[in-house]
């Protein structure tokens, strides 16, 4: 596949996914899979080899959750080589992108990619998102096919702002996952996601603070 064929996977499938890409944006999505599969080699980031699969499975994948983001202020927690918050960061320049990953060799991977890009709306956390104390919090924290939701609630809740949302990025419609969750998180909706060019089954969880319960007034 060459350039000019990536360009037109990524416009078209943005397209299909209601998101308009400039060419300098849809450039930078492939100069992502360009440092992914030079680096792919050494350090095996990832179980896709292929280009186009890369470009569907990981990009076209993490732009899906695009229209569920909220607020300025973005937390990717266990983003591995940076999914989804590389291309969600390339797609939102104006939002605040900080991608959580415990493992370093690939903390450090993402890291200088988001240098060679030249993304100055990420930063790069390398520890564990249960420990990580933000100055301030996130008005979305997302997480893409990461544990359980009583655990993605669990280790990344925290950094939840009052009135934000936690997005966790699926596979099947997780119905067990979701009657296990704590009280302390309610569910607003669960979206079925299409992406283009996959038949594979998507979902993303939207969930926000349950917040203070209010004191039950007494009866007359």
């Amino acid at each position: 596949m060459n350039r000019d064929a990536e360009r037109k996977l990524l416009t078209e499938g943005a397209g299909e996914l209601e998101l308009d890409l400039d060419r300098k944006r849809v450039d930078t999505l492939i100069g992502l899979i360009d440092e992914l599969e030079q680096a792919n080699a050494q350090f095996n980031l990832t179980a896709i080899r292929d280009r186009p699969g890369m470009l569907r499975k990981h990009v076209l994948d993490s732009l899906s959750a695009q229209p569920f983001l909220r607020g300025a202020r973005i937390a990717d927690v266990g983003t591995g080589a940076g999914f989804p918050g590389l291309p969600l960061a390339i797609a939102n320049p104006r939002m605040r992108f900080s991608l959580i990953e415990a493992t370093g060799k690939k903390a450090l991977f993402v890291e200088r990619t988001a240098q060679r890009l030249n993304l100055t709306n990420v930063e790069v956390v390398h520890g564990r998102a249960e420990r990580y104390r933000p100055f301030e919090l996130f008005d979305t924290v997302v997480a893409r096919a990461l544990s359980s939701l009583a655990d993605f609630v669990a280790y990344a809740g925290h950094l939840c702002a009052p009135t934000g949302r936690l997005l966790a990025m699926k596979g099947k419609r997780p119905d067990e996952e979701i009657s296990a969750l704590p009280k302390s998180f309610r569910i607003l909706a669960v979206h079925r996601l299409k992406l283009p060019g996959l038949d594979d089954e998507r979902h993303l969880v939207e969930l926000s603070p349950a917040g203070p319960r209010l004191p039950v007034r007494p009866g007359p």
